[in-house]
């Protein structure tokens, strides 16, 4: 699938993506992206950031690929039965570990328990080893419970601006197979 055929919904995570955040960088050069926007980024409410993507969903007049970030990935699954109709894919990047109250603030809780079924669209995990709100091994469960491809990125933190991830130039390359898989 060509870029030009989908409409790419950039899902951010807590506290929105910055501008050097590769999302932000992504938004900016794909020509059909644009951002689901949260009505809070502060304290998010799951149901409130999933009615929000469910909007923005349904508002594409073409296919939807998601490309979602942290607690953007946790969103896509809860939200995942609503909008399987639209989506044709999701890269989903860094998914916190909600479960885990040692390993996220307590403002992300509420996300919990992340869903466990399959995901209805074609989708694909990229985790860290070392990222400091999820463990590969959870990654490696969540990946094989919701029926997707885990895609290992080393030891590149929380895949963000903070962990030297600004354009993330191997996540770009790694997306542009995505999208041809679609």
């Amino acid at each position: 699938m060509k870029i030009s055929e989908a409409e790419v919904l950039i899902v951010p995570g807590w506290q929105n993506s910055g501008p050097d955040h590769w999302q932000s960088r992504w938004q900016a050069k794909l020509s059909t992206a644009r951002r689901v926007e949260q009505q809070d980024w502060e304290l998010p409410q799951v149901e409130a950031w999933v009615d929000q993507l469910v909007a923005d969903v349904e508002k594409a007049t073409k296919p939807v690929v998601l490309v979602a970030h942290s607690l953007g990935v946790a969103t896509v699954v809860h939200a995942a039965p609503k909008i399987a109709p639209w989506v044709k894919g999701a890269y989903l990047v860094a998914c916190p570990d909600v479960d885990d109250s040692s390993r996220v603030p307590e403002c992300l809780r509420n996300f919990g328990p992340l869903p466990t079924a399959a995901l209805p669209f074609h989708a694909h995990l990229t985790a860290s080893r070392n990222d400091p709100y999820c463990t590969w091994e959870r990654s490696e469960q969540l990946a094989k419970l919701w029926g997707i491809i885990l895609q290992d990125a080393g030891e590149t933190g929380h895949l963000n601006e903070e962990s030297g991830q600004g354009p993330w130039p191997e996540g770009l390359i790694s997306f542009a197979h995505f999208m041809k898989a679609l």
